[in-house]
C-alpha cells in the first residue's frame, strides 16, 4: 500500500487544538489525525458496511 499525502486547509486554533491533544497523546498532528479519519472510517463501516474500494 502506497502513502499519499494530502493538504488540507485549517483554522489555526484548531490545528493549536490538535497539537495539544496530540502532545497529550504523545502522537505527532499527524498521526492524531489519521487516527481520527481511521476512527471515522470505523463508524461509518459499522452503520453501512464494509467500503470497497
Amino acid at each position: 500500500m502506497a502513502i499519499k499525502s494530502l493538504s488540507i486547509r485549517i483554522d489555526e486554533k484548531m490545528l493549536n487544538k490538535i497539537h495539544v491533544v496530540a502532545d497529550y497523546e504523545g502522537r505527532s498532528a499527524n498521526s492524531q489525525i489519521l487516527i481520527l479519519i481511521r476512527d471515522c472510517i470505523k463508524l461509518y463501516e459499522e452503520k453501512h458496511g464494509k467500503i470497497e474500494v
